[in-house]
């Protein structure tokens, strides 16, 4: 699923298209991807509106448009952005796409698990979206609040309580790995365990290093980084050398360093497949 990284890298992806008039708009006839609003209501209101702003939040996209339109997104599992020609066809993974005088705008999703939502809102960005939790990068996200959740939490797994995007928006699967590996502590850490400086400076250094350098494949992110080698069945620590363990932890497939983080059993069956929707094109 695309995380933190991933979902603003798509969303400049559209910026092409900022600050010029939707001409038109191909919106599917899948209710499920619109959230429940008539493709033909979509495509009513978002056709002759300017298209002024696109932010994210975690994983959440949102995109503003003229008229005090809103549109809140989530990528889901494979779930991408595109900035398409003029003649752009869409295909019938291309659930919406809005043409501009420049370019066109696809929202494509092959097994459609993400989607968006359609809001009016004049006065500023949707309820839903202020109500979010304070992102990681943001002044919110402090020691206190982290150490709170750590102590809530304190049995929990570190690794599945990571993926708790009420405390920790557009962290997944591979970030939680990743922070993990840094602070070099096992998966099954409990909460408990964890000092809370620690992990809120390794989560934001995480946040900083992949917005700079995730984008259309993972070739620039540090070489000393976990992420390089978590998919390679059979990939070795960029630290130590050692061959990488891999469990399943409620539901979730977890990497590690068995000797930079010790004291986890490994799954019998160690290597994984190597993930085919890591590349984007």
């Amino acid at each position: 699923m695309p995380e933190l990284a991933e979902a603003a890298y798509y969303a400049r992806l559209w910026h092409p298209g900022l600050n010029h008039r939707i001409l038109r708009v191909h919106a599917g006839s899948r209710a499920r991807f619109f959230r429940g609003i008539p493709a033909q209501a979509v495509r009513r209101a978002l056709t002759d509106t300017v298209f002024l702003s696109a932010r994210t939040h975690g994983k959440n996209l949102l995109f503003e448009f003229s008229g005090g339109l809103w549109l809140a997104g989530h990528l889901g599992m494979t779930g991408e952005l595109l900035a398409g020609e003029l003649d752009h066809v869409p295909d019938k993974h291309d659930h919406l796409v809005l043409y501009t005088p420049d370019t066109a705008l696809v929202f494509r999703d092959a097994r459609l698990f993400g989607g968006v939502k359609l809001t009016e809102s004049p006065e500023g960005p949707p309820p839903e979206w202020v109500a979010l939790p304070p992102e990681i990068l943001s002044a919110g996200f402090t020691e206190r609040r982290v150490a709170e959740a750590l102590k809530r939490h304190a049995r929990q797994p570190l690794k599945a309580f990571l993926l708790d995007q009420t405390w920790f928006p557009g962290i997944g699967n591979w970030m939680a790995d990743e922070a993990l590996f840094q602070l070099r502590l096992p998966p099954s850490t409990p909460c408990g365990q964890v000092d809370a400086g620690s992990l809120r400076k390794v989560l934001r250094h995480i946040c900083r290093i992949s917005l700079k350098t995730v984008g259309a494949d993972w070739s620039d992110l540090p070489a000393a980084w976990l992420m390089r080698y978590r998919w390679k069945a059979g990939g070795h620590c960029p630290r130590c050398g050692a061959e990488l363990a891999r469990k399943t932890l409620r539901g979730r497939t977890a990497c590690w360093c068995p000797v930079c983080q010790p004291g986890e059993e490994a799954s019998p069956a160690s290597a994984i497949k190597k993930n085919a929707g890591l590349k984007r094109k």
